[in-house]
């Protein structure tokens, strides 16, 4: 995949769009690691490339993400194996039973490459359009040097574009 290349779209069955765009000065990304929902690191590499105050800001972007549209939101920030698209999609295969309702952002800053990664159930509330919007505010956040308020912003917009989850009746 070519430097700057992003694209979204579900999981392995479906052909992504692509988004092209690059992001501005890569940053070295050799600790990776995969934060969930509740900001769980996995792949015991450490130390954390973030400090706790980032991390507490994004453990409460996913969070809320998560809880209000009632879809699973996960984040990995790290390299990607080659193809990268394919790499996002195994890593969003790797969720196992909540893959279907997930939402994954595959962030490779050293790459310059950004994913997104919907399982079934969530590209039907996450077009790729809404995605690929997603994508581009996350790159221009990314371009000034800010991960973590590029992916805060980039789930905020998914979370809203996917709507709240329907109260129990």
């Amino acid at each position: 995949m070519a430097s700057g290349e992003a694209t979204v779209g579900q999981g392995p069955t479906r052909t992504a769009t692509p988004v092209t765009g690059g992001y501005g000065r890569a940053t070295p990304d050799a600790r990776a690691e995969v934060i969930s929902d509740r900001a769980a690191t996995v792949g015991g590499r450490a130390p954390s490339p973030f400090s706790p105050r980032q991390l507490a800001r994004l453990d409460e972007a996913l969070t809320m993400s998560s809880r209000e549209t009632g879809l699973h939101f996960s984040v990995y920030v790290g390299r990607l194996d080659e193809p990268t698209r394919q790499a996002a999609e195994a890593l969003h295969s790797r969720l196992g039973e909540v893959a279907a309702q997930a939402v994954l952002i595959a962030v490779s800053p050293g790459q310059r490459v950004v994913h997104v990664v919907t399982g079934e159930i969530a590209f039907r509330r996450l077009p790729d359009r809404a995605c690929a919007l997603a994508v581009l505010s996350m790159e221009a956040a990314f371009s000034g040097g800010d991960l973590i308020g590029g992916i805060v912003n980039g789930l905020r917009m998914l979370s809203d574009q996917a709507g709240r989850l329907p109260a129990p009746r």
